[in-house]
């Protein structure tokens, strides 16, 4: 039984491999595999580990030996299920390994647009504390979390888990309906839910119906210096009409820690808006996921999948 890592970077090299390895009689590791060389790479292998490394239909064709495909996220849409169904190839992805990690990572942003970090820090970098003729800067209003409206988009796992750090600092929660099944579900819709909220976090996938979600529009009917935090998949804002609503101070922060295109190859509008002193904006690398205890709890689950495979 030979399993093939195509790309082991995805973990970086802090991460312990070796229960992998204990579970089949051969385990190849690749930090990076590009398209070029998935195909000699997985010629020999019963399982293929993967982040983002795609598998196709294509591929799976030229890959008799190939038996079950792991995925090291929960997002498969890099494999062709539809396609490993006709192979028979088993395809197992892992849930809830950084509910903690992602939950740290959006308290952190909100916190830090609360207040005003990315201004106070620049400010303290370009020497104007050491100029105040008071013993601290009073230049940008902070935002109290306690008592404050969060709305969040997405009552799943994580959804649930920011709630109930949130409540811990006081405030209070509402959950918008889920995006594009307004009339059948219970919850306010989000257009409802704006014009109150203080804060808004983002934490549903990305589907047709939540692509754009928060555009013009919806900015438009947001509370004056309400916060935006993005946690969940780029595109689900649009993140130009975010930072046209930043800039003329409808928003009074937005912080975001995914992209439509990850990395951002040819630059973004919000990485190219970092250098602008003036915003109350943070841009994260897609790295709430990334603790070291999350990183391990992907390994934790990769083997508990590939054990209940071999079990069948």
């Amino acid at each position: 039984m030979k399993a093939v890592i195509l790309d082991a970077a995805s973990l970086a090299d802090d991460i312990d491999l070796s229960p992998l390895r204990d579970a089949v009689e051969q385990l190849e590791v690749h930090p990076l595999t590009s398209p070029e060389q998935t195909l000699q790479r997985l010629r020999e292998a019963d399982i293929a580990i993967t982040n983002k490394v795609v598998i196709d239909a294509d591929l799976m064709q030229q890959l008799p030996n190939l038996k079950l495909i792991c995925v090291l996220a929960t997002g498969t849409n890099n494999i062709d299920k539809e396609a490993a169904a006709k192979h028979n190839i088993t395809v197992k992805n892992v849930k809830a390994y950084g509910t903690a990690s992602v939950v740290q990572h959006t308290m952190m942003l909100m916190l830090a647009l609360a207040n005003r970090l990315p201004l106070y820090a620049r400010d303290v970098a370009a020497g104007r504390w050491n100029r105040s003729e008071l013993f601290c800067l009073l230049d940008y209003k902070t935002l109290e979390l306690a008592g404050k409206h969060l709305v969040i988009v997405g009552q799943g796992e994580l959804g649930e888990a920011v709630a109930k750090v949130a409540e811990a600092f006081g405030m209070r929660v509402s959950y918008a309906a889920r995006p594009g099944n307004e009339a059948a579900d219970s919850r306010p819709a989000l257009a409802e839910l704006v014009g109150d909220a203080d804060v808004i976090s983002l934490h549903c996938p990305l589907t047709p119906e939540t692509q754009g979600l928060v555009d013009a529009k919806l900015l438009k009917q947001v509370k004056s210096g309400a916060l935006l935090v993005n946690c969940a998949r780029g595109g689900i804002i649009n993140e130009a009409d975010a930072l046209q609503a930043l800039r003329e101070g409808r928003l009074g922060g937005l912080a975001v820690d995914v992209l439509p295109q990850e990395p951002p190859r040819d630059g973004h509008v919000l990485t190219d808006a970092m250098a602008d002193n003036d915003l109350n904006l943070i841009v994260t690398p897609h790295n709430a996921w990334t603790s070291p205890e999350a990183r391990a709890n992907i390994v934790r689950l990769t083997l508990d999948n590939i054990r209940q495979w071999q079990q069948q």
